[in-house]
């Protein structure tokens, strides 16, 4: 085990529509011996990703600031907490305080559609950008080029989660020079061995964040395919903490 604080980038926490609370999740950490955690509100707790024609509601609104807060309120002596904001279409950037170190941008493609065209939409970027926060979007491969070529701002950090694997594919993004652009980053939650390497071959280790993706990966899991690369010390210590930490300002 590298001497180095492992953080687990990518992580979804949460107890209103699922039951995915930190007292679940901390004893999965604590077996794979990583110490640091990217927390992330479930979806669920979000918006309704089960109807395409979904529209925001003060209830949805209100679900929203209690997944935040409650990843707020968590401490633990034994664990760097790193929270996630969540972003849906009210672009709520008046709650961007500073205690999140990351925002969130998340959906598929039966999911509802952010509104890009909302001038909230840029009024939240811009507060992004402010504050120098990274962004992790998981959209379609159409919507990710368009938010690297029309929305991303300057300066901004965009990780794209799972090696694009819910982005419309590593090779998809490979092929349209989306890792080769200096702004982005990955995480590897649920990426093959083969795409991981493949990466790192093309493009080193300074942009690449360890993740699992829980409940979806399993922390310890997604640990051991990092750990069996043979990676020399310095480029293991940048994937499974050092450019997380950077990112976040830590």
């Amino acid at each position: 085990m590298p001497s180095v604080r492992i953080i687990d980038s990518h992580i979804h926490c949460g107890v209103q529509n699922v039951s995915w609370g930190w007292e679940t999740v901390r004893p999965l950490l604590k077996a794979a011996g990583i110490q640091g955690a990217g927390l992330i509100a479930p979806v669920e707790d979000i918006y309704d990703r089960t109807d395409f024609h979904f529209l925001d509601t003060p209830a949805w609104q209100a679900c929203r600031r209690a997944a935040h807060s409650y990843l707020l309120s968590l401490s633990d002596p034994d664990f760097e907490i790193f929270p996630y904001f969540f972003v849906w279409n009210d672009f709520a950037y008046e709650d961007l305080g500073p205690e999140y170190v990351a925002v969130k941008w998340h959906r598929h493609a039966n999911e509802p559609e952010y509104h890009y065209d909302a001038p909230r939409c840029r009024e939240f970027l811009q507060a992004v950008r402010e504050r120098g926060l990274p962004i992790l979007l998981e959209e379609t491969l159409r919507n990710t080029l368009f938010f690297i070529e029309q929305l991303l701002p300057a300066g901004v950090p965009l990780i794209i989660p799972h090696l694009g694997g819910l982005n419309g594919g590593y090779l998809a993004l490979e092929r349209a020079g989306v890792f080769a652009h200096p702004q982005v980053y990955a995480d590897t939650a649920l990426a093959s061995v083969w795409e991981i390497e493949d990466y790192l071959g093309r493009y080193g280790s300074e942009r690449l964040c360890f993740g699992s993706d829980y409940p979806f990966g399993h922390p310890e899991g997604e640990l051991d395919k990092i750990l069996t690369l043979g990676l020399p010390e310095a480029r293991l210590q940048a994937v499974l903490a050092g450019n997380f930490r950077r990112l976040c300002g830590r």
